[in-house]
């Protein structure tokens, strides 16, 4: 496997067509709607076209979605580049560590570094940015923890079940 995808105790892949029902549990999870903006479930039939489709390049797609396996090769969750911008060197980051007993294992942190280190020396991007609610300590703690700098806060930006929170974006200048 090629190095820029390993890092610590995780590799990335590729979505394989095998992925359909894990994408298909993790998308359907309605407890994470409110964090990926989701509004509705999607159907095994849409997720299988959508894993057809993530094969092709990401100069063509825009975006890429990244399986994190741990070091059993277990896939404990998914992390995306989207807004793929290669004029200005720049792309989003999102990502899920699914099940709870999953996290705060350091699979977050070393995921984001291995798709740090691709998206660097791979691809020639100078930064990674991410949009986070204000609810997401989690996540806010993760990119902070990495380097990444609050550079903006979008007041009211997100309507959510209990009413507006502040999203706040987060920026990295790689090196």
């Amino acid at each position: 496997m090629n190095d820029l995808l390993q890092y610590g105790n995780i590799s990335l892949r590729a979505l394989e067509p095998g992925d359909i029902d894990l994408l298909y549990e993790w998308e359907n999870d309605s407890s994470l709607w409110v964090i990926s903006n989701t509004r509705a479930p999607f159907s095994k039939h849409l997720l299988a076209q959508y894993i057809e489709t993530a094969a092709r390049d990401i100069y063509e797609q825009k975006q890429l979605r990244l399986i994190i396996q741990s070091a059993e090769l277990r896939p404990v969750g998914a992390i995306d580049l989207f807004d793929f911008d290669p004029y200005h060197q720049r792309a989003g980051v999102g990502i899920l560590i699914h099940h709870t007993e999953d996290r705060h294992q350091g699979f977050a942190s070393d995921a984001l570094q291995a798709l740090e280190n691709y998206a660097l020396h791979f691809l020639g991007l100078r930064q990674l940015y991410a949009n986070v609610s204000e609810e997401n300590t989690a996540s806010l703690k993760l990119f902070q923890k990495a380097g990444y700098e609050v550079t903006g806060i979008k007041k009211k930006w997100l309507r959510t079940p209990t009413g507006w929170r502040d999203e706040w974006l987060l920026q990295k200048i790689l090196t």
